[in-house]
């Protein structure tokens, strides 16, 4: 096979573009897809009165038609390649000049030149088009088949505008596109964090269940006053782990699966729920004084498990930045359908920048002491709005309040 034909061999068209692997697909559908550049090739017809125009993507050894204009029928469309020394844009490139004849039969330079008596050509202009790093993209080509006025002065610089502007929004195009493909990549890398963290969650429930089970059989045990201490401290340690466990759990599902879902109750045992999560903290956290006081005085309907979770998230919060030897209290209120819940402790207020944060995952307070994941808050805050409610704050003279404000869900069959 000679040289020729080798070439010809790699030479691609316009079905190659249309089955979506021409060598330069990206380049042809940001231009065929670029409504500027399409305006821009007929305003250059209406300016010149050339009836071919294109945008032509120019390398060392290829020249590939990126959007066409023709009313001459050369049958050049997106996707179509010529020969590089088939082209003027061989010289355009390399010089990065223009080239601009009227008539090949009278120009001074181009006269009866090949490439013009091989194709037909007798009035052509190329302009170079460059990115704004100085770097050659490629050419804005018009071309006629009758002598064409295109040297004029005005014709020229309309054009050179033209080439400057196609240059930059072809960068701006590519800008956008790599943005685009990064936002993606980090969609899916978000994603497989989050399928990680479901997994992790899912697998240490086990060993963190044996662990408690161990607990449990060890308290049945004659210890010493030590070892008592060492097992309160353990079983502590172990609700800690099951509440970051299941918080973890949680955000992976609502993630993973559009949001927390919560399954409304009639008459809800509410009450009997809070106050269980209240004794577990008690029991685990003998230290810490809290304060129960629950008027559910008619039936409320909600998903008395997700709340008494936002409530124990809320408590563990509370609990971390409380004052030492201050209490932590917890009041619950029903009215015209719409419970609420408040946790307060005493301590620092929460400085206004922050409380704008605390809702987010994985944001903790300044004075966090370096436990949890800072999932907490914003478990909360989700389980607060699946039931088509609200949790906020509020810090008042040294007191800082988390209330829960749900209304009543309906019930379904």
């Amino acid at each position: 096979m000679n040289n020729g034909v080798q070439r010809a061999a790699v030479l691609q068209d316009h079905a190659a573009f249309q089955a979506g692997n021409h060598d330069f697909q990206a380049d042809i559908e940001m231009l065929a897809a670029s409504e500027l550049v399409g305006t821009i090739l007929e305003t250059v017809m209406l300016a010149t009165n050339m009836r071919f125009a294109a945008v032509a993507r120019v390398t060392a050894d290829r020249w590939v038609a990126c959007r066409t204009v023709d009313e001459v029928n050369f049958g050049i469309a997106a996707g179509d390649e010529i020969e590089i020394q088939s082209t003027f844009c061989q010289s355009v490139r390399e010089s990065f000049g223009k080239v601009l004849f009227n008539d090949v039969a009278t120009d001074e330079v181009y006269q009866n030149h090949p490439i013009a008596m091989k194709f037909g050509i007798v009035s052509y202009a190329s302009i170079p088009i460059l990115r704004s790093d100085g770097t050659f993209f490629g050419t804005l080509c018009a071309i006629d088949t009758v002598p064409r006025n295109i040297k004029h002065p005005r014709a020229v610089a309309m054009l050179e505008m033209f080439a400057d502007l196609i240059g930059r929004s072809l960068e701006t195009e590519e800008r956008l596109k790599a943005q685009e493909e990064l936002v993606e990549r980090e969609r899916k890398l978000s994603r497989l964090q989050e399928e990680f963290v479901a997994v992790l969650g899912h697998d240490l429930r086990n060993p963190v269940a044996a662990f408690e089970a161990g607990l449990r059989q060890i308290s049945h045990e004659p210890l010493s006053e030590r070892g008592n201490t060492l097992l309160s401290l353990m079983r502590s340690t172990v609700r800690r782990m099951n509440d970051l466990i299941e918080n973890i759990m949680l955000h992976a599902k609502s993630r993973l699966g559009g949001g927390i879902r919560v399954s409304a109750v009639h008459d809800a045992p509410l009450a009997e729920a809070i106050t269980e999560v209240v004794e577990e903290i008690r029991a685990a956290t003998p230290e810490q004084e809290i304060r129960l006081d629950l008027s559910f005085g008619q039936p409320v309907s909600c998903d008395p498990l997700r709340v008494a979770q936002a409530v124990s998230n809320l408590l563990s919060n509370a609990a971390r930045h409380c004052r030492p030897d201050t209490p932590v209290e917890v009041h619950g209120t029903v009215e015209d359908n719409v419970i609420e819940i408040t946790v307060s402790n005493q301590g620092e207020d929460v400085p206004e920048d922050v409380r704008e944060r605390l809702f987010q995952p994985f944001e903790r307070g300044t004075e966090e002491r370096g436990e949890g994941l800072g999932l907490g808050l914003y478990i909360a805050a989700s389980i607060a709005t699946a039931h088509g409610g609200r949790i906020s704050v509020d810090c008042t003279g040294g007191v800082t309040s988390f209330t829960l404000s749900l209304p009543a869900l309906p019930v379904e069959d």
